[in-house]
């Protein structure tokens, strides 16, 4: 029996299709990046390590330069229960007596090895199929103790004292997956269990790293009602740190403050995603909105004047509107002319609204025209952001009055203090030219 694929599951080919088209620009952006990937022993406890594994090859074949930071805790946990002691911890952090430590040797080494057997996949018909990732690591970390806090000596755990960027620099240029396992020794020579998301934290910050990525036990962080919250900023992460940590899922709660000093010490993106969600890294980096958490040091979506550069990305904007009749259209000359009167909101670097002011000095008066936001991102406030925007640049011109022609929006402007009028109300230049046809409702706002 044979199957015949050229007709089947056309939806499916189109989905598949459009998703690699919108994957293609941040493949372009990612390449040559470096990600720092942190996640607890957890992970190899689950069925969800090997789908890790394989988005983990995934990046690295598209020229992402990865750093691997990996616990041990429940392997720890494991290993002293079984020679009959009971761990112990101290606001989240393991107390390592000299018992505790063999453990904590043992069951990282274990760990770090079933980790690097993952990666040396390569059987046929897998996501590892001809994949052949090169693992290093090395003494980058140097550590010294935490010594007694609240009076309980905390005995062989470590703080990060110092991380040799230039080396594991040199090994990410060589093309190298660097795999840090959170045990280091001091200058002295003794060795100290250390926290993984604290060395993470610390990784990233030294390698000057694009994004770090902490995979846990939810799918991000959330607010006080429990829902999750896509975006925030590293002051925001802040104030949830203080007031709603308790909402927060454990390792979430335990992460959180590491991820805030990243995002302030320079760390690009921070991402907080569900270890157990099968393709979680892919859909947060390769997809508009995402699926997790990510915090930034500044607001992720950014308003700002277009310029000439960005005339193909407002045209993309614009022609389905223009297409069903909700927008004049605009040809690509004319836009090229009026560009400076465009201005724009990013989300991550991608154009994904845009707004025109076309100014009528005499009449103290201004047209407010062209508002487009990409569908996936209507309900992100960004048509209300750019209208303020537009607004504050009429009134740093001296106007008073802002008018929208519209056919469609009538009710979404009227919502947000336009009045419907009538022609008359317009400007000369502006109702000398105004379309007949098309029978557009004037509405009008005093700034």
């Amino acid at each position: 029996m044979t199957l015949d694929i050229r007709g089947a599951q056309p939806d499916t080919d189109a989905r598949l299709v459009a998703w690699v088209r919108q994957a293609a620009p941040y493949i372009h952006a990612f390449r040559g990046r470096t990600f720092v990937i942190a996640f607890g022993g957890e992970v190899l406890e689950t069925g969800s390590a090997q789908a890790l594994i394989h988005d983990i090859a995934l990046l690295d074949s598209m020229g992402i330069r990865l750093v691997l930071v990996h616990g041990a805790r429940p392997q720890i946990d494991a290993e002293m229960r079984m020679r009959g002691l009971e761990p112990r911890f101290h606001k989240g952090l393991r107390v390592t007596d000299g018992e505790a430590l063999e453990c904590v040797k043992r069951a990282m080494g274990v760990t770090r090895i079933e980790i690097e057997a993952l990666l040396s996949q390569g059987l046929p018909n897998t996501p590892m199929a001809g994949a052949f990732l090169r693992v290093t690591g090395g003494n980058f970390v140097t550590a010294r103790p935490v010594g007694v806090v609240d009076g309980i000596d905390f005995q062989y755990t470590g703080a990060v004292r110092k991380v040799i960027a230039e080396e594991i620099q040199a090994d990410l240029a060589q093309e190298n997956v660097v795999l840090i396992t959170p045990i280091s020794a001091s200058p002295t020579g003794e060795i100290f269990n250390l926290a993984w998301e604290e060395v993470a934290e610390a990784v990233a910050v030294a390698v000057q790293a694009d994004k770090l990525i902490y995979l846990c036990d939810a799918a991000g962080v959330v607010n006080a009602k429990g829902a999750l919250i896509d975006a925030l900023t590293a002051d925001e992460a802040q104030k949830i740190a203080g007031k709603y940590l308790q909402a927060q899922a454990p390792e979430i709660a335990r992460v959180l403050p590491s991820a805030v000093r990243a995002c302030r010490a320079g760390v690009g993106r921070v991402h907080f995603l569900d270890r157990q969600s099968d393709g979680a890294m892919l859909m947060e980096f390769f997809t508009r909105d995402g699926v997790g958490t990510v915090m930034t040091q500044a607001p992720l979506a950014r308003l700002r004047d277009a310029t000439i550069d960005d005339v193909g990305a407002i045209l993309r904007l614009i022609e389905p509107l223009e297409a069903d009749g909700t927008l004049v259209k605009r040809g690509r000359e004319r836009l090229e002319m009026e560009v400076s009167r465009f201005s724009l909101v990013e989300h991550d670097g991608v154009v994904v609204g845009c707004a025109a002011l076309y100014p009528f000095t005499d009449a103290k008066s201004a047209e407010l025209a062209c508002v487009a936001v990409m569908p996936d991102f209507r309900r992100s406030g960004y048509g209300d952001q750019l209208r303020a925007y537009i607004e504050t640049r009429a009134r740093k011109m001296k106007l008073k009055q802002l008018f929208v022609l519209t056919t469609r929006t009538a009710h979404w402007f009227i919502e947000r203090g336009f009045v419907e009028s009538s022609v008359d109300a317009l400007p000369a230049a502006r109702r000398e030219v105004y379309n007949l046809q098309r029978r557009s409702k004037v509405l009008v706002k005093t700034l």
